[in-house]
């Protein structure tokens, strides 16, 4: 999947809405001024990837450089996380073990 400058800064901003969350309010969280925040979130500024460790770590998002071959399985994931009405859970369990009396 190709991310396009615009399109990352889509993501930041959603991100930071669904935080419920200014564009002030993360530039204090980030330390990124806030001008450089709008400017990110409309895809006019090249954003460097310290400024987008920074607004990440402060929006509790994680930044991972995943195999190629494993991005459909991750995003299948995420797909699964967001479902609505669903509660988070892990995707394996571990057998139990049975209790011998």
């Amino acid at each position: 999947m190709k991310y396009s400058i615009q399109h990352i800064g889509a993501i930041l901003k959603n991100a930071r809405l669904e935080k419920g969350l200014s564009q002030r309010a993360l530039s204090t969280r980030s330390g990124v001024p806030q001008s450089h925040i709008s400017k990110i979130e409309s895809g006019l500024v090249n954003l460097q990837t310290s400024s987008l460790i920074e607004l990440a770590r402060a929006l509790d998002l994680e930044l991972l450089l995943v195999p190629r071959v494993l991005v459909h399985t991750v995003q299948a994931l995420q797909r699964g996380m967001k479902q609505k009405g669903s509660q988070p859970r892990p995707k394996y369990h571990l057998d139990e073990e049975e209790n011998e009396e």
